[in-house]
């Protein structure tokens, strides 16, 4: 097991919350599906840390952040957790499709007490609101996550997707709909992957875009 501080370091306070809410999606897991079975027994790794980290990547100046298909709340949920004293000002929306999820997201935010809002609906649906920063973790193809995206962009919106070891192959599909702008950092957790950080996203169509990207190690 990794410490927090390899990672990044954190509060008494916060290590509590983060295995308060681990100990809930143990006891939740014996009931719904919210992780692969496979993927629990290395939890805090596979899930908590490999969302931890990426806190450090979010603006100090957002105010607003949205996780797309939140699932179980990786990463969105461990982000609140983290901004909680560090980032008060931070709102956090979590989007999921999946009522028994969302159930679970609510039940850690209350038990935690967070101020997160929970959006129980398919992202397609939502209205087209801007945020600062944008996260979601194995949801979909980097093609697809942009087409998610792109409605709740401003200008100066940053992306932090994490992606796995086929993340160059999505980033050559994803220019062929999109042009964007995209960082490439070395993820702590897993060897694998990488996480990318996009901004400055535009669609275009029957374009293809050259592949055009920087590689930056962390």
């Amino acid at each position: 097991m990794k410490n927090l501080d390899e990672i990044l370091h954190v509060s008494r306070e916060t290590i509590c919350a983060l295995k308060s809410y681990q100990s809930l999606l143990i006891e939740w897991q014996a009931k719904f599906n919210l992780v692969s079975n496979a993927s629990l027994s290395d939890a805090w790794n596979r899930h908590f840390l490999d969302s931890v980290q990426l806190y450090d990547y979010i603006p100090k100046t957002a105010e607003k952040l949205i996780d797309l298909g939140s699932g179980a709340g990786f990463p969105g949920l461990v982000i609140s957790i983290m901004a909680k004293n560090r980032m008060p000002y931070l709102n956090v929306t979590l989007v999921e499709s999946i009522k028994k999820k969302t159930l679970f997201l609510n039940a850690v935010k209350e038990s935690l007490g967070l101020d997160v809002r929970i959006e129980n609906q398919r992202i397609e649906s939502l209205a087209p609101e801007k945020y600062d920063v944008i996260t979601s973790r194995a949801l979909s193809s980097l093609s697809k996550l942009l087409d998610y995206a792109h409605p709740f962009c401003r200008k100066n919106t940053l992306c932090v997707f994490p992606k796995g070891r086929s993340y160059e192959e999505e980033l050559c599909e994803a220019h062929k709909k999109h042009s964007f702008d995209c960082e490439i950092i070395d993820n702590k957790i897993s060897t694998e992957g990488k996480i990318l950080l996009i901004s400055n996203i535009k669609q275009h169509k029957g374009e293809k875009n050259a592949k055009n990207f920087s590689n930056s190690k962390s």
